[in-house]
């Protein structure tokens, strides 16, 4: 069934009693013009013999047709947004299960949120502006009767052609919106998409200096955005100047035929036309407005249908978690069938990018460890994800699992909660086994040293852990579950030697003793302990068998890898080899030690969002304001407006005063003058809708600026500590309400209250004691709205911080989808989405719900005033009323009510969406890092020329209340040399390189590069200087081109020697694309090990005099390190090397070693010299890792 259709039988019977609301007061809202004629007649000196009885008995009637049309009016409002809360969320729900289900997706996280942010909330809004399909004709039938009755059929004919040709003339408006609106999402896609991907990555733009380059790529992106924004709202300010001056249009024409056939006109007959004049106005505003909606919704709910239809990728492989009831399930754990799987299957060509192929079938026993090897790319990821379901089968049967599925990934998925909750993982506490799985994983001493232990707080994608940490929590998660089969993949490359083999012990010999295991790895030594080897290479296993036989084999791929890897052990073994015998006291010293990874850097301090209380300040009211042109063109709008009214009000009052007097004007003078005014009061409405758009372009310009600027310049911690939902909830949401919004909501206002004010003006003239009435009705009006303001504005706050969590979970569900699904947790995370969508949605029917209750108080009270003008009219004496401007008076006094609660609710309204300028606000002013640049301290373009490095009593803390990091650390490390970087983890190595590139200031202390002290200059021209690969590699949605040459700099014949050293350069030229060969979002059509030789790749070609190398090759076969550290030897003959790494033979060759303990310096000296020491820090820990790799 499709989508619209759904949704209407979902909401089939609430939408008709709705209608039946709407039609009612389409009626009710016509009866006044009706009743207006006979009011003017009565007060009128020919109707003077009629008793004052008649005349209460009129203004009973238009109390009681403005007390229906109020209330039906409310109903229908309030049930409109009821029926809209409950698409949305409805809506919601069927993205996020389709996010939950979708498999090797492409899907952007930053497209689900515009999904959310834009597209689901414009279909909401739809169910205000349905009813209008049907009312339209409803309403120029009534309109168009009421005129006949007034005018005649040549006048009433005239006046529904003059009302078809503003709306014909409305039409090719409404298309253009249309199309700039369809325009407008599309930019916004991309803008949300980059701001998204920059959000994530903002620790690698600013160790690379990029946050400039991908700041002018957004400038770009929003001003692509910008152009069919200001499309747009100059085609709004258009449809603006025919929805303000239609009613004149269609009067000038009606009233110019009038006079033209000479049919005598009244003073009642005149303004009963205004009056219905002034109603038609709705319809023919809302017609281009209707058929936009219509086709806006249309647009929005095509994208939602084609996410939500968009087919599965991948056939998910059967798993029986009763494995009891089958016989084979006693006895066999797994059978992967024959078959062939491929990423980004291209249903045209039937051409995939890899193609993994399993040419035998394949069964795994119950309890068997299967390792998987091979070089970078082989398969070995995708071989899991083929288990799980995760990859597209191209052809073959299905692979089944007998039992329940635990699965650790290659890049960590770490949930924003405590450690406990990302431990459990939704099952119950068993106290003990949940003990055993944390020393297991060596996560015992972590929560030691954390002041919160296992409550301890996980920022976003976990980013205030360390590689090593996320790794193993993950494969706590996996533990504890207690499954069946585990699927682990490649976790133990994040950490050191001697971590890696108590994880390889206590996990998968020990605690998984009784379990199938299939894990990935680099790490050759550990397949020596598996039952079953699979080798992999191009998509094929190779080879699989017992490890024995298969090194037996020596022109076999896993004898070719064991060659490298020895020759890699060959660095460290023969200098190290007394240490191999030394007592085993040191080994029974070493079993008591633990990995200690410790990221000092905000652990546990997820910010609670800032919300603000109280009425929204002044302050901010007068930065919108001022935001554009300084104010300079606010008194233009306000003068416009004040001249449209007045001139409108006087063509009014001159048309019914002369139909009184027509033996004294002229037809030409009277239609002249009308004409006349008629046009003068157009003139100032067009200049103020024009100008109003010019601001809103404007000021959202200076926003969007000030706040994206802010984000880009907040240092790291800011975002280690941030979710990026609060930033997207901020650039998205709140940008597009001052983008289209507020401007109006804030120009509305003063416009409704300088119309108010004109009413009350004339209602004055006729009767002086209604301008007390006004003035007790007012006092009593604001009473109310100050009573409701205290709520709805806190309210309005909630609305905005509660939406963030949708946000947060939907992007968080999408990049752990696979984790999810494995552990089968969909059920759970799906509760949580319904409970999240259900707390949103109980803040916006509370908002709503106070907003009816403020208006039927008010349309009550004003329906009060024009109710006692009447009263007051008709009791007072015919000769001392003006009948024609007592008549203007009751026609705009017709509106009143309808004013008044569109200034109260504007005025509330407007309040409660300042509260986006507010939240936007906050993110202007963060406090931002060093400045980019100093003028007066801006290095040399040589530098630096040496690459020499001074640590002077260096000392690191992240924050002023937490403990020192690096504590007082000095060493001079030579220009042009290699160094390697060792220690435990959580010895200050990253605080080091953190200090180095500014990413955290020193307390005391100070580096210098080449004499040149680092904290004199600019964090951009320090940054630029220097180049990185971190561990975590990351990788930007584009091409292998922009993502290996994101500032353009470099020729093609470049980077191909790059990626020809890095051993890309197959890979690259295996798509017809080359370099312009797409890169989805994070990289997800390279392997792990594919980003890091990218990310090595672009270093290479930036070619800097100070490389850091951040274990850089931690997801590579060996092999493949000894060739990348072959590389970097010969690249890097002239540079300075600091190499960070576990791989003990990565750094073994290096010039020198520094030894971090603790944060401060254990030993500095060559590899040589160190190793001749037994009792060396350093000569432990090759110990460690030749005791392992042996």
């Amino acid at each position: 069934m499709p989508m619209r259709r759904a949704i209407i039988c979902a909401v089939w019977t609430p939408l008709i009693a709705n209608g039946v609301f709407a039609g009612l007061n389409t009626i009710a809202s016509y009866m006044g013009p009706f009743l207006i004629t006979y009011l003017v007649e009565l007060l009128s000196d020919k109707n003077a013999d009629k008793g004052h009885g008649h005349g209460y008995m009129l203004a009973c009637l238009f109390f009681a047709s403005k007390t229906v049309e109020s209330l039906s009016q409310r109903q229908w409002y309030f049930g409109a947004r009821r029926i809209g809360f409950r698409v949305r969320a409805a809506l919601m729900v069927s993205i996020y299960q389709k996010s939950l289900l979708m498999k090797n997706s492409s899907t952007a996280s930053g497209k689900i949120v515009n999904f959310l942010d834009v597209d689901v909330e414009k279909v909401s809004e739809f169910f205000w502006y349905v009813h209008g399909i049907w009312l339209l004709p409803l309403q120029i039938s009534l309109a168009l009767a009421i005129l006949y009755r007034s005018l005649g059929a040549m006048a009433s004919l005239s006046a529904v052609l003059a009302t078809v040709l503003v709306m014909v003339s409305n039409t090719p408006l409404a298309k253009s919106q249309e199309n700039l609106n369809m325009k407008i999402m599309e930019a916004k896609d991309s803008r949300i998409k980059a701001m998204a991907e920059a959000m994530k990555s903002m620790r690698i733009l600013k160790l690379h200096a990029w946050e400039t380059a991908y700041f002018d790529k957004l400038l770009k992106l929003r001003d692509v955005e910008r152009g069919w924004l200001r499309k747009y709202l100059y085609t709004c300010s258009a449809i603006a100047f025919l929805f303000w001056a239609s009613p004149t249009l269609v009067s000038v024409v009606t009233f110019g035929v009038c006079i033209l056939v000479e049919m005598p006109l009244s003073a009642g007959t005149v303004l009963s036309a205004v009056a219905t004049f002034r109603i038609l106005q709705d319809p023919i505003y809302n017609l281009p407005e209707l058929v936009s909606m219509v086709t806006q919704t249309k647009v929005s709910l095509d994208r939602i249908e084609e996410f939500i239809k968009e087919e599965h990728q991948g056939k998910p492989s059967r798993s029986d978690n009763n494995t009891r009831t089958k016989d084979l399930s006693m006895t066999g754990a797994m059978e992967i069938e024959p078959g062939v799987y491929g990423w980004e299957i291209d249903n045209s060509l039937k051409k995939t990018k890899f193609m993994l192929k399993i040419d035998r079938k394949l069964s795994i026993s119950k309890g068997q460890k299967v390792a998987v090897c091979g070089p970078v790319g082989s398969g070995k990821s995708s071989l899991l994800y083929s288990i799980m379901g995760e990859i597209p089968r191209i052809n073959g049967a299905e692979t089944t699992v007998f039992g329940s599925r635990a699965y650790v990934a290659q890049s960590a998925w770490i949930q924003t909660g405590t450690i406990q909750d990302n431990v459990l993982f939704g099952k119950d506490m068993d106290r003990s086994f949940y003990e055993e799985v944390l020393h297991g994983c060596a996560l015992d001493r972590d929560l030691e040293l954390w002041a919160n232990g296992d409550m301890t707080m996980v920022g976003e994608r976990g980013m205030n852990l360390s590689g090593g940490q996320k790794q193993r929590i993950q494969l706590a998660r996996a533990l504890y579950s207690d499954s069946d089969v585990y699927l682990l993949d490649d976790p133990f490359s994040a950490v050191d030697a001697h971590t890696g083999a108590h994880l390889f012990k206590e996990c998968l010999l020990r605690l998984m003793s009784s379990k199938t295991v299939i894990y990935v790895t680099h790490q050759l030594e550990f397949l020596r302990d598996a039952d079953l080897v699979l080798v992999m290479k191009d998509g094929r296993i190779v080879q699989s068998g017992k490890y024995d036989d298969l090194v037996a084999d020596r022109n076999g791929e896993l004898s070719m890898q064991m060659a490298a890897h020895n020759q890699s052990l060959s660095q460290v073994t023969p200098a190290k080899a007394h240490v191999l015998t030394k007592n085993k006291s040191h080994k029974r010293r070493q079993t008591e030690l633990t990995e200690i990874e410790l990221d000092h850097n905000v652990i546990g301090r997820e910010c609670e969002e800032e919300r603000e209380s109280g009425r929204v300040k002044w302050d901010i009211y007068r930065k919108f304001v001022n935001s554009a042109y300084g104010g300079a063109l606010v008194p233009v709008i306000l003068a416009c407006q004040v001249l449209f009214q007045g001139l409108q009000i006087c063509s009014n009052y001159w048309i019914a005063w002369a139909a009184e007097r027509q033996e004294q004007v002229s037809r030409e003078k009277m239609i002249g003058i009308f004409v006349l005014l008629s046009a003068g009061s157009s003139v100032f409405i067009l200049g103020r809708a024009i100008v109003l758009s010019t601001i809103a372009i404007e000021t959202a310009h200076q926003f969007f600026l000030g706040m994206t600027r802010s984000i880009f310049r907040a240092p790291i911690n800011f975002f280690d500590s941030t979710p990026s939902s609060r930033i997207l909830n901020r650039a998205s949401t709140d940008q597009s309400t001052v983008d289209t919004d507020i401007p109006y909501r804030l120009a509305g206002l003063i416009f409704a209250l300088i119309q108010l004010l004109s009413i009350i003006f004339i209602m004055s003239q006729i009767a002086w004691p209604i301008f007390i009435l006004f003035i007790i009705i007012i006092a009593i009006s604001t009473w109310y709205q100050s009573y409701y303001i205290c709520s709805a504005r806190e309210l309005a706050r909630m609305v905005g911080i509660r939406k963030a969590p949708i946000l947060h979970h939907f992007s968080e569900t999408v990049s752990g989808a696979a984790t999810i699904r494995c552990f089968n947790q969909g059920e759970k995370f799906f509760r949580k989405s319904l409970a999240l969508i259900d707390d949103y949605s109980r803040i916006t029917f509370h908002n709503s719900a106070t907003i009816e209750w403020l208006c039927v108080r008010i349309n009550f009270l004003f329906n009060l005033v024009f109710f006692v003008m009447l009263v007051i009219l008709v009791s007072m004496p015919r000769n001392t009323i003006d009948p024609s401007l007592a008549g203007l008076a009751a026609t705009y006094g017709l509106n009143l009510n309808v004013l008044q609660a569109w200034v109260i609710w504007n005025l509330c309204n407007v309040e409660n969406k300042m509260i986006s300028v507010e939240r936007i606000l906050q993110f202007s002013n963060i406090t931002s890092e060093a400045p980019l640049v100093i003028e007066d301290c801006r290095p040399r373009e040589s530098w630096p020329w040496c690459g020499t490095i001074q640590i002077d009593s260096l000392q690191v803390r992240y924050n002023p209340d937490m403990p020192m990091v690096l504590k007082g650390i000095s060493c001079t490390i030579p220009g042009e040399r290699k160094i390697g970087v060792v220690g435990r983890t959580g010895s200050g190595k990253s605080t080091l390189i953190h200090a180095l590139f500014r990413i955290v200031e020193p307390s005391e202390g100070r580096i210098l590069i080449d004499d040149v002290d680092i904290s004199l200059l600019g964090v951009h021209d320090l940054r630029s200087r220097l180049s990185i690969i971190p561990q975590e590699p990351t990788l930007f949605q584009g091409t292998v081109r922009t993502n290996l040459d994101p500032l353009q700099q470099h020729l093609d014949t470049e980077i191909w020697e790059v990626l020809h050293k890095c051993r890309l350069e197959e890979i690259v030229r295996e798509d017809s694309r080359l370099l312009d060969a797409p890169v989805v979002e994070d990289g997800g059509n390279w392997s792990v090990g594919q980003r890091q030789l990218v990310c090595l790749a672009r270093v290479l070609l930036m070619k800097k005099k100070i490389l850091v190398l951040d274990e850089a090759t931690a997801s590579v076969d060996t092999a493949t390190d000894n060739i990348i550290q072959k590389t970097i030897r010969q690249e890097t003959n002239n540079c300075t090397v600091i190499t960070i790494a576990h791989r003990i033979p990565t750094v073994i060759d290096s010039d020198l070693v520094l030894v971090l303990g603790e944060g401060k310096i254990l030993e500095f000296d060559s590899p040589e010299n160190l190793l001749t020491d037994e009792s060396s820090a350093f000569s432990k820990l090759v110990m460690e890792f030749v005791g392992r790799s042996s």
